[in-house]
């Protein structure tokens, strides 16, 4: 197990204060404000410790407030909305300086029999016959712009292996749609709770980049101003997260200086796992006044 996935595991594991009170904490080695999966994750932990164990995470929905210090620890407040005799419904807000960062409902429900279909995993290349980082880097260098460098050079407990690279290495316009081959770096515990706090905080990997493809840009350029403004998850079915999933995206719509992007989540065997929807601030700087 990679020293990023057991740090993982470890803000993962929240700090019970209170009676419907949790603390979390950022990984050590971090950027300038708190991961957003991160957020999501911790968040949705935090309510998963208030819920029956037969119950599980079907859906969540959540808002990014204000961007996260990662100096600082976050307090997750729950609040037990409702425990129907069918779904639990949870809110929590994320807490740092006295002011709210994030804000999340979730729903479970145990587990039922039912209708069950779903759209096929697209056809793409084996993850086996793409790069890794690091091989990208070294084929690709200094055509790879600077942001791109650092976020492929990072020790992550993801390992993420792009279908098409020409975004990463052009300015060209192309259609708004990706692949992602991504698997954690060590095991998963078998904890479905925790599996499901995991896709969530992997879920938020690359999805706003998608938006602005269709422009010939990406997150890192200077002289945009990109973060995520919310985040929904539907967790479909059940899966050990024991290889590589596919992470299927495309983004029907940019305007407003907001971006949308669409993701769903397969098992390497073509098991839809998860959908998720996000808008993101995509917003143009100004250059400033000569």
């Amino acid at each position: 197990m990679s020293a990023a996935m057991r740090e993982l595991l470890s803000i993962l594991d929240l700090e019970k204060l209170e009676h419907n009170l949790y603390r979390g904490r950022s990984p050590k080695e971090s950027w300038q404000r708190v991961f957003g999966g991160q957020t999501i994750a911790q968040a949705l932990v935090a309510a998963q410790r208030t819920v029956e164990a037969d119950r599980h995470v079907h859906s969540l929905h959540g808002y990014f407030i204000r961007p996260g210090d990662t100096a600082a620890p976050v307090i997750y407040e729950v609040e037990r909305t409702r425990d129907g005799g069918s779904f639990t419904t949870r809110r929590v807000a994320a807490i740092q300086h006295g002011k709210t960062i994030f804000s999340l409902e979730a729903s479970f429900q145990a587990d039922e029999d039912g209708l069950d279909h779903q759209m096929p995993m697209p056809d793409v290349p084996e993850p086996e016959t793409l790069m890794a980082p690091a091989d990208l880097l070294r084929e690709y260098g200094d055509a790879v712009p600077e942001g791109v460098r650092r976020y492929w050079a990072r020790e992550r407990p993801l390992d993420i292996r792009p279908v098409i690279l020409e975004h990463y290495t052009s300015r060209e316009k192309l259609p708004p749609a990706q692949h992602i081959w991504i698997r954690t770096t060590g095991p998963v515990p078998a904890d479905r709770a925790l599996r499901c706090a995991i896709l969530a905080y992997l879920s938020d990997m690359t999805l706003l980049d998608t938006s602005t493809f269709a422009h010939g840009r990406a997150v890192f350029d200077r002289d945009l101003q990109a973060a995520s403004l919310d985040h929904a998850m539907w967790f479909h079915r059940q899966d050990p997260l024991d290889g590589w999933l596919l992470y299927a995206q495309d983004s029907p719509s940019a305007s407003g200086a907001r971006g949308f992007t669409r993701g769903a989540l397969y098992s390497r065997g073509g098991v839809l796992i998860a959908s998720v929807a996000q808008e993101g601030l995509i917003r143009l700087r100004k250059s400033p006044a000569q």
